[in-house]
């Protein structure tokens, strides 16, 4: 086997190896494994049936284990967790930033983190416990309580020569925070700002006021919102006193974004971000049965009504033909509009204030594109079944059900918000229904009255 690469891509590191397992080599497994980033060991992990991972995972270097399992999704972490000796598990989290330690530390069997908290001193655990007290969807949750504070009244000097004493700062750290006696949050000393600045002048003289902190209770969707529009890399979070708490980095951020696309993908299809792809085949069944259940009783409705219309499709036969495009048509545009307002839903960017305005666009858009393929289809079902009055059901009826996704499309996303559900989660289901069984009562409809 060719020698391994110091930067193989993911899918090579995958192919490399179930390759080296197959082959039994340990050796070659664990010059594959320090070579790559605890992050891709993770996606690794994730990528590995469950014997592989299980085999893989007695050979990761130790000492990356805790970053390794902050990567994993829970499923998948969960199952390693319970892998491993308390132990192992005290050793793993020891090195782990508090805000990483806050996001496993709840899947931990209870021995270990009364052991993990014990060996930890009476700062790091009061830190802990800020972060643990807030929802990990929130500012605090998704803090690190990691941060430096420097005083007003002093001058950058004195910020110097502490800065030296400390010896390191934190990752991702590009500026200080000003706080007062109490501290409270007062505005930031950018790094750039302290280096390039002559030593004498005062903190108060030069510190930025412009950038507000951010409430721990704001929600994790509205942060990452903020960090995108202000091209942020670290920023304060506050309690409800203004008392500074923490900071949120880029890296935490990155996170938010992924998970939140994730979620939004796989929520369309009634799964669970947090799923491990390799689960077991009886625990995946149950999961998904129950929405293939749900789109069975939509699926019935809709054959429901076509029942309705036995007689006219007896009579007929081409309607029979012709039915799957509408219910097509209907759906994909309804889909085109779900997508976008979930979207605009997820970055903010619908409200009350324009939610009609996006409703008559989307109408408008539906009807333009309802009457350039009503004739297109008016026109191949006169050419196939030599029928002008079919062309025309036809045409009306497609003309009907894409106004009637668009307003579907639309309105369903929202109200699931209004109601408290996940606009995600149910509205590709009620979608289909709604476009389904509208479409072949329109056109069924239309039939009935205007062929026979």
């Amino acid at each position: 086997m060719a020698d391994i690469q110091q930067k193989e891509e993911p899918r090579d590191n995958l192919e490399s190896i179930t390759e080296i397992l197959r082959e039994g080599d340990t050796e070659q497994i664990e010059q594959l494994l320090e070579e790559m980033h605890p992050a891709e060991i993770a996606h690794l992990l994730e990528s590995l049936p469950a014997d592989q991972r299980a085999a893989v995972w007695e050979h990761i270097p130790r000492e990356s284990d805790g970053e390794i399992l902050t990567n994993l999704n829970e499923e998948v972490r969960a199952s390693l967790i319970n892998r491993m000796e308390p132990d192992q598990l005290v050793a793993a989290t020891e090195t782990l930033e508090t805000d990483d330690l806050a996001d496993i530390l709840p899947e931990m069997p209870q021995d270990v983190i009364q052991e993990l908290l014990l060996t930890m001193e009476q700062q790091d655990r009061d830190r802990l416990r800020s972060v643990l007290s807030y929802d990990e969807d929130t500012a605090g949750g998704l803090m690190n309580v990691d941060t430096i504070t420097v005083r007003a009244d002093i001058q950058l000097d004195v910020v110097l020569r502490y800065l030296r004493r400390r010896g390191e700062i934190p990752k991702s750290t590009d500026n200080l925070f000003v706080v007062d006696r109490e501290g409270h949050y007062l505005g930031l000393l950018p790094l750039t700002t302290l280096l390039t600045t002559d030593p004498d002048v005062m903190v108060a003289d030069i510190m930025s006021k412009d950038e507000e902190a951010i409430p721990a209770e704001t929600p994790a969707r509205e942060v990452a919102s903020r960090f995108e529009h202000r091209d942020l890399i670290s920023a304060p979070v506050v309690d409800v006193n203004g008392i500074l708490l923490g900071r949120i980095t880029i890296d935490d951020v990155v996170d938010v974004i992924r998970d939140d696309a994730e979620h939004s993908l796989m929520s369309m299809a009634g799964l669970n971000e947090e799923e491990d792809m390799f689960a077991p085949v009886f625990i995946s069944t149950k999961r998904r049965a129950v929405w293939l259940g749900i789109n069975l009783l939509t699926a019935l409705l809709a054959s429901w009504v076509i029942g309705l219309f036995e007689n006219t499709i007896q009579q007929i036969v081409a309607l029979a033909i012709l039915m799957p495009i509408i219910a097509s048509m209907g759906g994909i545009a309804g889909s085109q509009t779900l997508t976008l307002v979930i979207r605009g839903i997820a970055l903010g960017q619908i409200s009350g204030s324009n939610a009609r305005r996006l409703l008559s666009k989307e109408l408008w858009v539906s009807a333009w594109n309802g009457l350039i393929w009503a004739v297109v289809l008016a026109g191949i079902a006169n050419f196939w079944f030599h029928n002008e009055a079919l062309g025309l059901v036809i045409g009306a009826a497609i003309i009907i059900n894409l106004l009637i996704a668009a307003i579907a499309g639309a309105t369903i996303p929202l109200l699931l918000r209004k109601l408290g559900a996940d606009p995600a989660l149910g509205g590709s289901v009620v979608l289909t229904t709604i476009t389904d069984v509208m479409g072949f009562f329109v056109f069924l409809g239309l039939a009935t009255v205007f062929l026979l």
